[in-house]
């Protein structure tokens, strides 16, 4: 049992909980809690902490088991180490951890390959700050079934341990790719076909107008500023959604989930041939 806190394991848990830096040297995140563990790939999976008051299910236990083993894809069979319950308490992010925590190797994602999914459906967000909008908007994507999320190099770190939270697991099966040059990536979109709307204040269009069916990204700004005026004029058309009351906006996470969710009732409920009959501008044609 690890009982102190000079352990070398044990000071650079605290270095990937606190710093970008170490997680991105490294190429691994923190992930805590049963769902994070259980939800985790097991070749991804490189060491596992348990506090010596956990009590495991046997749901935890085959898990553990398997990490024991190692599996294909793994680079060996992980560690698995108990620690005392005070160390434990100041190695987790959590207030109130719950005695399972577990070092996982960072995804890596072809962007070619994404981009070469049929009518594919993005989100690129553009310097957005907040962990919680980042993990929430990967949650809510995969529920809406996007391909994948851009992030732009000012983003925050998809990997803090407040965005894995947020995430609820989704980290491990949404694809992602950061980029240092948003207007490029616009740009290739656009050659393959895939329309680009920005979430914008001033936009002309309802949200729910446009047809979303065929390839479509959705352009999501900054908390504070929203997206930079040379990002938005990239876009081929801005979106707006209704409020009402002394309501501006909603925030990005907000924002982001009614328009995925708007693409993906379209998809769902209307198909190709349905969503064929309006304009690229959004509006019906009679045929």
């Amino acid at each position: 049992m690890i009982t102190a806190m000079k352990n070398q394991n044990i000071k650079n848990l605290i270095q990937l909980n606190q710093k970008a830096k170490a997680r991105r040297e490294q190429g691994v995140f923190v992930a805590e809690g049963v769902k994070m563990f259980l939800e985790a790939p097991v070749s991804w999976i490189r060491e596992v902490y348990l506090s010596e008051s956990f009590v495991m299910q046997d749901e935890v236990k085959r898990k553990l088991q398997q990490c024991r083993e190692g599996q294909p894809g793994s680079p060996a069979a992980c560690r698995i180490e108990t620690v005392s319950e005070e160390i434990f308490g100041r190695v987790c992010d959590t207030m109130t951890p719950q005695g399972i925590l577990c070092v996982v190797a960072q995804p890596r994602y072809e962007k070619e390959e994404l981009l070469a999914r049929r009518e594919p459906l993005w989100l690129l967000l553009e310097d957005l700050q907040d962990p919680g909008n980042v993990g929430t908007i990967l949650r809510t994507g995969e529920g809406a079934g996007i391909t994948g999320v851009l992030l732009t190099k000012h983003c925050v770190d998809l990997f803090n341990p407040k965005t894995i939270r947020a995430t609820m697991g989704s980290i491990y099966r949404v694809p992602f790719v950061y980029t240092e040059r948003p207007a490029e990536e616009i740009a290739l979109l656009k050659e393959r076909g895939v329309r680009v709307y920005a979430a914008h204040l001033q936009g002309q269009d309802w949200y729910d107008e446009p047809s979303y069916c065929r390839g479509t990204a959705f352009l999501i700004g900054n908390e504070g500023n929203g997206l930079k005026p040379e990002t938005a004029a990239l876009a081929d058309g801005w979106l707006k959604i209704p409020m009402q009351g002394q309501v501006e906006s909603l925030n990005a996470a907000s924002a982001a989930s009614i328009l995925m969710y708007e693409a993906s009732r379209q998809r769902r409920k209307q198909g190709q041939a349905a969503c064929a009959r309006k304009t690229d501008s959004g509006r019906r044609m009679e045929i």
